[in-house]
């Protein structure tokens, strides 16, 4: 991952929009001609985009993805998670499938998904993150071995004022260095939405939390290692991006490190092992 810049790639979706009306007609249909070429039924993969909110963001998320380089046949779902602003609006204007869930919370929004997905694999995106040409091939290529029933990819951020590049590379250093020691017998604590995939059969069985909680997608991931292994994905040109919203919650960068250096020194000893099987539809959040 670039120390200093991000990739080149990305600038190209650096719109300008702010809201739905600011987008013209024209821009729409530059992605859907993409779009129609790239999804293809069967498919054998359905990606699920859950969007709260994201009436201008989803136009890069799916700009980005209609770039795939892949002869996979898919489909690409959206689900508007009962947004107050135009997002119905964006997806009704883009060639995608998309739902509306009035059920407010992450675990809702992703279950519509994945009761609609008809492929055999299903990957799981959220609509403020840039997606690279190869993201679905190598996905899908690790989640086609044998065994494996989910794969989880890493992220990096994009910099803006008062997150530049330098120091974002450093957190995300230390994030990756603490992903793998937690991979070692608990996976499931790095599966996030974002760049999460998995057998679509089995998640079926199982089902998302129907509560707005966070750690939706690492509560389905723990259940899905009954069925089979999970797998890492390290490849530095699978990489998804995202702007530091969730950074700026913990206020500085500085301020969110320490959160969550403290945070995993805590319950350092409790990753030595396994967790115990519990029910993940009504457990809490440490």
């Amino acid at each position: 991952m670039p120390a200093l810049n991000t990739p080149k790639w990305i600038k190209q979706y650096d719109f300008p929009f702010t809201k739905f009306e600011e987008i013209p007609a024209a821009f729409f249909d530059g992605i859907n001609k993409k779009l129609d070429r790239l999804q293809a039924a069967p498919p054998l993969v359905s990606i699920v985009i859950t969007a709260w909110n994201e009436e201008t963001n989803v136009v890069k998320t799916i700009a980005s993805m209609a770039d795939f380089e892949t002869n996979i046949p898919l489909e690409i779902i959206v689900v508007d998670n009962n947004s107050t602003d135009r997002t119905r609006d964006t997806l009704a204007a883009l060639h995608v499938k998309h739902y509306f869930q009035p059920i407010q919370g992450w675990g809702p929004g992703r279950q519509m998904g994945l009761d609609h997905a008809r492929g055999k694999y299903l990957l799981s995106a959220d609509a403020d993150v840039l997606y690279p040409r190869k993201w679905v091939d190598d996905m899908v290529e690790l989640l086609e071995q044998r065994e494996v029933v989910a794969v989880y990819g890493r992220y990096s951020f994009i910099p803006e004022e008062g997150y530049p590049r330098w120091k974002l590379y450093l957190y995300e250093g230390l994030k990756d260095i603490i992903a793998s020691f937690r991979h070692l017998h608990r996976p499931h604590l790095n599966a996030y939405g974002m760049s999460f995939g998995y057998v679509t059969e089995y998640g079926k069985k199982i089902g998302y939390v129907m509560q707005k909680i966070r750690g939706e997608d690492g509560r389905l991931c723990f259940d899905l290692m009954h069925y089979g292994t999970v797998k890492q994905l390290k490849r530095t040109r699978a990489r998804v991006w995202t702007k530091p919203r969730t950074l700026k919650q913990d206020g500085s960068l500085w301020q969110a490190m320490k959160l969550r250096i403290a945070k995993e020194t805590k319950r350092f000893t409790s990753l030595l092992r396994k967790q115990e099987p519990h029910d993940t539809k009504t457990s809490k959040n440490d």
